[in-house]
């Protein structure tokens, strides 16, 4: 106790702790391979290798602080069983190896989680309790519930068994690249960067340990700067929506994460897109926060060797169509026009063979004449088309201007 009759706060895992860590996870949770990823170097100006935990089984990095943590209970405390609170990585992590291990679980997650990772965690044989709309009102539920319920607490971030778990993915990266000049993590109540940012000091001082944060939820951003920053709003990356950091997690991230970055909304949907369409393989919002961050400041990793935690891929199905069409819209692949035409025979046939005929592939068309903002003998037509890229949807719209077509972009 303190002089005040305060708990000490528990000491910080040292690299000893977070190399017992990954013996004990050997074989139970998979080693992911570090992958050097060269479309995502050449867009960024960085050499980009990967960490890929979205291979996990359940598709995130957390499978390793929740095993860590559940071999560390004794005995009796296995018997009363486990009680977490997530917006769902955690959750899944937890609800599968306390199946593993024979341990009763249940979970609080958010009303906002996607229903993707509340299917997955109660597949997984959990116990779903969905309470609150962001993860801090979660825990304030799962706290209640484990005192009613007599359950031991699994915190997602802020404890030291957790924290030497995530620990082990600075590790591997280290020993597949010992030449790294930086690592960049996503940052939600800061359990990842807080384990891999002293393993990576420990093993190597002179690497750049960098943070990444949603704008909406800059928390760790602010503590690090004793800032009052407002949190909130609807962010893609809700695994890491978080107001509240952990304690032991700030005073890590004092010793050993040198920078936090903010990235909006649309350099998180443009990170998803690309780990899709270059890499093949599929981000939450969360987990491409990393290359997020890279993307929003590209200058600060220009021709350094940059690892990125790829730390989870459950995104909702419908989710990640929507980011892939609105990513195409912004790079101007798909287009939407509006034109006010005369409502003859022969016009829509004009205008598709105008379009096809300039490379141009229709998606939609909306075809409307009882509209009061247009002649009673003409009709407002709303066409959603396919282009190269900018310049050819530019192509197109000139050639139906030349042809006498008013045209708007939308």
């Amino acid at each position: 106790m303190t002089p005040a009759g305060k708990p000490l706060m528990p000491r910080l895992p040292t690299l000893e702790d977070i190399r017992a860590a990954a013996a004990d996870i050997a074989g139970q949770v998979m080693r992911t391979p570090l992958v050097a990823a060269p479309r995502l170097s050449q867009i960024t100006g960085c050499e980009i290798f990967v960490k890929y935990e979205n291979m996990q089984v359940t598709n995130a990095f957390k499978e390793r602080g929740a095993l860590v943590k559940l071999l560390a209970l004794p005995e009796a405390d296995r018997r009363r069983g486990v009680i977490a609170m997530s917006a769902g990585n955690h959750a899944q992590a937890v609800a599968y190896h306390a199946a593993g291990l024979g341990i009763s679980a249940k979970i609080v997650m958010p009303v906002t989680t996607p229903h993707v990772k509340v299917q997955a965690t109660e597949a997984f044989g959990a116990e779903v309790v969905l309470e609150g709309e962001l993860v801090s009102d979660a825990q304030v539920a799962a706290a209640r519930i484990a005192v009613e319920e007599d359950r031991v607490w699994v915190h997602p971030y802020d404890d030291v068994d957790v924290i030497r778990g995530q620990g082990t993915i600075a590790l591997e990266m280290l020993e597949d690249r010992p030449d790294l000049d930086a690592m960049v993590v996503p940052v939600g109540g800061g359990g990842m960067i807080a384990g891999m940012g002293i393993a990576a000091k420990a093993l190597r001082p002179d690497i750049a340990v960098i943070g990444a944060e949603t704008r909406l939820y800059p928390a760790m951003w602010a503590r690090l700067r004793d800032l009052d920053q407002p949190c909130g709003g609807n962010t893609l990356a809700e695994g890491i929506a978080v107001r509240n950091v952990g304690e032991l997690t700030l005073e890590a991230a004092r010793q050993v994460v040198d920078d936090i970055i903010l990235v909006d909304e649309p350099a998180i949907e443009r990170a998803v897109s690309l780990y899709l369409t270059a890499q093949k393989t599929i981000a939450e919002g969360a987990g491409a926060a990393g290359l997020a961050a890279v993307l929003t400041e590209p200058e600060r990793f220009a021709g350094r060797k940059v690892g990125l935690v790829l730390c989870g891929g459950n995104i909702d199905p419908r989710l990640l169509a929507s980011v892939l069409m609105r990513e195409l819209a912004r790079e101007e692949r798909i287009v939407a026009i509006r034109m006010n035409l005369p409502d003859r025979p022969g016009v829509l046939g004009d205008l598709s063979t105008l379009i096809g005929g300039r490379g141009g592939n229709i998606l939609e068309v909306s075809h409307r004449r009882t509209v009061l903002d247009i002649p009673a003998k003409g009709a407002s037509l709303d066409i959603t088309f396919e282009a190269r890229n900018g310049q050819h949807a530019e192509e197109v719209c000139e050639a139906l201007r030349a042809r006498g077509y008013e045209v708007t972009r939308l």
